[in-house]
């Protein structure tokens, strides 16, 4: 496949001399400004895609509650905890290193994709071996053949690894998202269909495998990113010095996210684990929505901020920050309160035990959002070793944390566990870490003000109203209780401009004889 554009970094009007309303041709205001509706843009391909794909997860998981028991699904968790792991290290920090690459995409390709696939494969015939003891050490010997199916989800992403850059770094989010869409309508009939004739837990790791491969063929026709190999040892020497130790952090943010279905597997057994993991997976449906897009923008437009110098990475992280948790912050807080509802709503009676882990879950949900797009940010500055002492504090301090919290107190208290270190700790370092890296905060604290409040004031309508309403009935719950919480919250946090103008808008829509 040959080039059909450039691949280096991204043309702004102002570099191509084009006329810009914000500014001269190269004014710092005119590039922010492409930047932004470049990234706009791709923002909005990606929530889409990830509106159609978690819509479409979320059916495909309630057909596959009713086909498997929970033991089944604790099974799964143990080979997904395994795969999720070994993603996260996968291309030894090659996508992020393509993504913020200063230079022509095409003098880094061929090496960066020798090196993405040795790594790849490097990994997956260390958990090819190391399988069986994984899921003994997890509690379920019969995690093994799983583990490595699902795995070999990780050759396909190192294969691609490259091309998927080269669309994240161009904000061609649109053609990715067309790519996973294909992906998971592979995916879900494969998985139900293995599901009803018995496979099991196999039934998710072929599913995934086969969607995988996929969307990795269509990434390689939409990259146009000429198929190439070379092995350049100064230019992969300049690719991993900086990707592996943003490599060895998203290795700790694996183990972060996945440490807990080891433990609680060993400690518990599998069908405690199932329940776990339904609840893990729903609280992951928002960051899976939003936090994915997000990231798919993240990391390419504030490396291109970045690129300008000066204050514009702390003016992009004073916007992103308040805007994201102000998105996010009223989800946490409505399914930790409403999660008796959500489970007895969705699910069938037997998947009861899983509320009281998702009310703890819920504010891990909010924290891992806020700390992935600080991961992001600090990656695109390159001070990806400050990325890794962040997620290392936060290991060193969960391990522990999660263990004694499944001795205690069971599924309940991992939840538990996870919520207040996420807390107490995380949120500290990643402040930490921004100032060190030469952030300017001290906007960002007076912008959250108004979110803070909201979610408060959002939490006491909600259960207020729960209690009041005795009926137990969990549509009634998430209707009346849930809408009037979110309500309290938009009105308090949305700007009365902005409502005015919605306001406007939607009266503007409705015939004149209908007033």
């Amino acid at each position: 496949m040959e080039h059909t554009r450039d691949s280096g970094p991204v043309v702004t009007k102002a570099e191509s001399g084009a006329p810009d309303p914000e500014g001269g041709p190269d004014t710092p205001a005119s590039q922010l400004g492409e930047i932004g509706r470049q990234a706009g843009r791709g923002l909005r391909w990606s929530v889409l895609g990830n509106m159609v794909m978690k819509a479409g997860s979320f059916a495909m998981s309630l057909v596959m509650a009713r086909l498997l028991v929970p033991a089944e699904f604790g099974i799964f968790a143990i080979a997904l905890a395994a795969s999720q792991f070994v993603i996260y290290i996968n291309d030894a920090g090659i996508i992020a290193a393509t993504v913020q690459w200063r230079g022509k995409l095409e003098e880094m390709a061929p090496t960066a994709t020798v090196v993405a696939i040795t790594s790849s494969t490097l990994l997956y015939a260390f958990f090819w071996v190391f399988a069986p003891y994984f899921a003994e050490m997890s509690g379920s010997e019969s995690a093994t053949g799983v583990i490595r199916v699902l795995t070999a989800v990780n050759l396909v992403y190192g294969l691609t690894a490259v091309r998927s850059a080269a669309l994240l770094r161009r904000f061609e989010q649109d053609k990715l998202t067309k790519a996973n869409l294909v992906g998971f309508l592979v995916t879900a009939p494969v998985t139900i269909t293995l599901a009803a004739n018995g496979a099991g837990a196999y039934s998710f790791a072929w599913g995934q495998l086969l969607g995988a491969v996929a969307t990795g063929v269509l990434v390689v026709l939409y990259a146009r990113v000429k198929v190439g190999f070379g092995l350049d040892r100064a230019m992969a020497k300049k690719l991993l010095v900086f990707g592996l130790p943003l490599c060895v952090t998203l290795g700790i943010e694996g183990l972060l996210l996945n440490v807990d279905s080891v433990i609680v597997g060993d400690a518990l057994g599998a069908e405690q684990l199932g329940f776990y993991l339904l609840a893990f997976n729903i609280s992951s449906w928002v960051p899976g929505l939003v936090g994915t897009a997000v990231r798919y923008v993240a990391l390419p437009s504030f490396s291109r901020l970045a690129e300008q110098g000066g204050d514009s990475v702390s003016e992009g992280v004073q916007r992103a920050i308040p805007l994201l948790l102000s998105i996010v912050l009223p989800f946490g807080v409505l399914l930790g309160v409403l999660a008796p509802a959500v489970i007895g709503f969705l699910y069938i009676p037997r998947w009861e035990p899983a509320a009281e882990v998702l009310s703890f879950l819920s504010v891990l949900m909010v924290v891992r959002m806020m700390t992935a797009l600080v991961v992001d940010i600090l990656a695109a500055m390159g001070a990806t070793k400050a990325t890794m002492w962040l997620n290392l504090g936060w290991a060193v301090a969960l391990i522990p944390s999660l263990i004694l919290g499944a001795q205690v107190g069971g599924i309940r208290g991992a939840a538990i566990a996870h919520a207040v270190v996420a807390l107490v700790v995380a949120v500290p370092l990643s402040v930490l870490t921004m100032r060190r890296a030469g952030v300017v905060l001290g906007p960002v604290v007076s912008a959250l003000g108004r979110p803070m409040l909201g979610g408060v004031l959002c939490a006491a309508v909600t259960v207020t109203l729960v209690t009041v309403i005795s009926d137990g009935i969990p549509f009634v719950h998430l209707a009346v209780a849930g809408g009037a919480g979110l309500l309290v919250y938009v009105l308090v946090v949305v700007p009365q401009a902005v409502l005015k103008q919605l306001g406007s808008r939607v009266t503007g829509l409705i015939p004149a004889r209908s007033r």
